[in-house]
């Protein structure tokens, strides 16, 4: 890897064999108890969606996706064990949801909590997400991967909870 993952190019074959797997693990994976927030993480299709599109209709890169994809059979291990959290983020986010069968968006509180957990020689962030009060459930899992362009050192992420 040259420093750049934007740019990686993950042959096409390996790219659906992993989804499929992520897809199949994630089907399976039911509500996960999570001792910090005394409460279950759900695993809905919309934390799937996130780590296939950053945003509604604007899909990630296949390395992003690829890492994402692989990493995610860790985010319920890291939820059932975490008695800390590493980050809240409060704030206030246009959420679409369907209305008189038609999609609009609303401004929501939304609650986003980190976890962050080093498992072997990988360090993952778990994000989970909450709605005005509603259910949490899982929103993205972040792998150690990104690089300051100045510096080229490792970045966990962009300071965007949302799109990361």
């Amino acid at each position: 890897m040259d420093g750049k993952p934007e740019k990686t190019k993950i042959p096409e074959e390996l790219f659906l064999k992993i989804r499929q797997k992520a897809e199949e693990i994630y089907k399976n994976t039911g509500p996960t108890y999570c001792p910090y927030l005394k409460d279950k993480v759900n695993f809905n299709s919309e934390g799937f969606e996130h780590i296939k599109f950053k945003k509604w209709n604007k899909p990630r890169n296949h390395f992003d996706q690829y890492l994402r994809l692989k990493l995610f059979y860790l985010v319920p291990e890291i939820l059932k064990k975490s008695h800390t959290v590493q980050g809240v983020w409060n704030t206030k986010e246009w959420e679409r949801q369907k209305k008189h069968g038609r999609w609009e968006s609303t401004m929501k509180e939304v609650s986003y909590y980190e976890f962050i957990s080093v498992i072997g020689k990988v360090r993952i962030k778990a994000i989970v997400k909450q709605v005005s009060g509603g259910q949490k459930f899982f929103w993205s899992v972040i792998p150690f991967w990104r690089m300051n362009p100045v510096t080229k050192e490792k970045k966990l992420f962009d300071n965007d909870l949302e799109n990361d």
